[in-house]
């Protein structure tokens, strides 16, 4: 099965359906954008995605901030996962007491074996069960969130080696082709399922059938997880 996370949710009846939907996994902003929730606005969301029969892994995106208000709001919030979207080293990474997903941007000028060593390296610093590796485009001025695609030979390189989640400018007009290139643990997505920059249920419900259809059609998806 390929896994999904919905990315940059800041409203309750937008998290309602995502879990709805079926969503694996469900992620607030707590970084500086449009699209950042406060402390409280995410518990208010966490306890209604607690109540819900299908409940998906909570994700907590942070940039460059403290470690210890990382934790501290990841505590407060029951986050499942910390995913670190900024420089955090992995010194750093040793710091955090959740679980985490960590990104790799990917410059236009990147080079296959450089990412997959840096990869290699997170996984050697971070216990596999305690660590996810997420391949993010590398845009100039933001640390993700942009809509904006890598080279995907890059993404197909790293997934067969190791289990990570892709995204950058993934939609539901063009997951498929992604899935089909690179059979990836995992796949993410927040622009592609906005409309005027604010989320859309009917993409987010799209954009999850058409994974779980394609999983269906092609044996059940990846088998590195």
């Amino acid at each position: 099965m390929t896994w999904v996370k919905i990315c940059g949710i800041s409203d309750v009846t937008t998290a309602v359906a995502a879990c709805e939907s079926g969503t694996d996994y469900l992620g607030m902003v707590f970084a500086p954008g449009r699209r950042r929730v406060t402390p409280a606005q995410a518990r208010k969301i966490v306890d209604a995605v607690l109540q819900q029969d299908s409940r998906p892994q909570i994700v907590g995106v942070f940039v460059n901030q403290p470690a210890d208000e990382v934790n501290r709001i990841a505590d407060y919030c029951e986050l499942d996962w910390v995913q670190l979207s900024g420089d955090e080293t992995w010194d750093y990474c040793r710091q955090i007491t959740t679980p985490l997903i960590k990104v790799f941007h990917i410059a236009p000028d990147a080079r296959q074996a450089e990412v997959s060593t840096a990869v290699w390296k997170g996984y050697s610093f971070v216990p596999p069960k305690q660590l996810i590796c997420l391949l993010d485009s590398a845009v100039a001025g933001t640390y993700g969130g942009t809509g904006t695609p890598f080279h995907w030979q890059i993404a197909k390189a790293v997934a067969s080696k190791f289990s990570v989640l892709i995204a950058g400018g993934l939609t539901p007009e063009n997951v498929c082709e992604l899935m089909e290139l690179t059979q990836p643990w995992g796949v993410d997505v927040s622009t592609g399922v906005e409309t005027d920059g604010k989320k859309d249920i009917v993409k987010i419900k799209a954009f999850i059938e058409i994974v779980r259809k394609f999983d269906l059609e092609h044996g059940g998806g990846n088998n590195l997880g």
